[in-house]
């Protein structure tokens, strides 16, 4: 199933489960982690029995960002991870999220502390969900640092740039109530159910036509900058071929039949 000693791999069904799993430093990011977050990603991809993916946390903690001496493999017998750096020096971001995104809807189920780097992963997942209790920030500006992760870019795009100023300058923590109010994520349950709650979302996604959602989300990603008239056009180009394919005929089929549809991604 693959993963490393910070990031288990599971399925569930047709989701696979991505778990940040280091409690004992609340899920600091280690290279073991990202090199296990970056197969993760591409073994969703590839395979086509996955139509979806949950991120989350071990430990009652979604992710507090870097560790450094752990990133710098101080104290580790990490040699095989180092080489994955030093070969594609790129993939730290990959699995940030920074430099890739997956075909496959990715939903974060997040409890406890989403902080720093947990909050600039979670920019980069597309459904989040949230234990009441969970905490949320960017306080790298508190630390004298940047928020290289994505945040200055991404952030104004995703919720009103005066929030998300207001979350970049001050470093200062949100609660899961104002993160949702602000529209960081998009829903909050209590606390322990984030994620039951997101497979549950997730089964909704894998019950529809693959092609079609790797479309829907690919389109809208793929538009965000554009004109409405470049957008609209785009939209097209991607969308119309969908309704070619297997899955359109089946789908069809089956709301005519008064039945589930079988879904063959052909």
């Amino acid at each position: 199933m693959g993963g490393t000693e910070h990031l288990t791999v599971q399925r569930e069904g047709a989701t696979l489960v991505l778990t940040l799993n280091r409690p004992e430093a609340k899920n600091a990011l280690s290279l073991p982690m990202l090199v296990g977050l970056y197969d993760g990603w591409l073994a969703a991809d590839e395979d086509d029995t996955v139509r979806s993916v949950v991120l989350t946390g071990a430990g009652g903690c979604f992710c507090t960002g870097m560790d450094l001496k752990a990133l710098a493999g101080k104290g580790m017998e990490a040699g095989q991870y180092r080489d994955r750096m030093t070969a594609d020096p790129d993939l730290h971001w990959k699995a940030m999220l920074r430099h890739h995104r997956p075909r496959k809807p990715v939903i974060a189920a997040v409890e406890g502390h989403c902080v720093a780097g947990g909050t600039e992963i979670l920019q980069g997942t597309d459904i989040r969900i949230a234990g009441a209790s969970a905490t949320f920030g960017l306080f790298e500006v508190k630390r004298g640092l940047f928020p290289i992760g994505g945040s200055t870019v991404r952030l104004p795009r995703q919720i009103a740039r005066t929030h998300a100023l207001e979350m970049l300058l001050t470093g200062r923590p949100y609660s899961a109530e104002e993160a949702a109010g602000i529209g960081l994520i998009g829903r909050v349950v209590p606390d322990g159910t984030a994620l039951e709650q997101s497979l549950a979302v997730a089964e909704q996604i894998n019950a529809c036509g693959p092609l079609a959602v790797e479309a829907v989300k690919a389109s809208v990603y793929e538009t965000a900058d554009m004109t409405e008239t470049d957008g609209l056009a785009a939209e097209l180009k991607r969308g119309w071929p969908v309704f070619a394919t297997d899955d359109a005929k089946e789908g069809a089929r089956a709301f005519a039949e008064k039945r589930p549809p079988v879904y063959r991604r052909a």
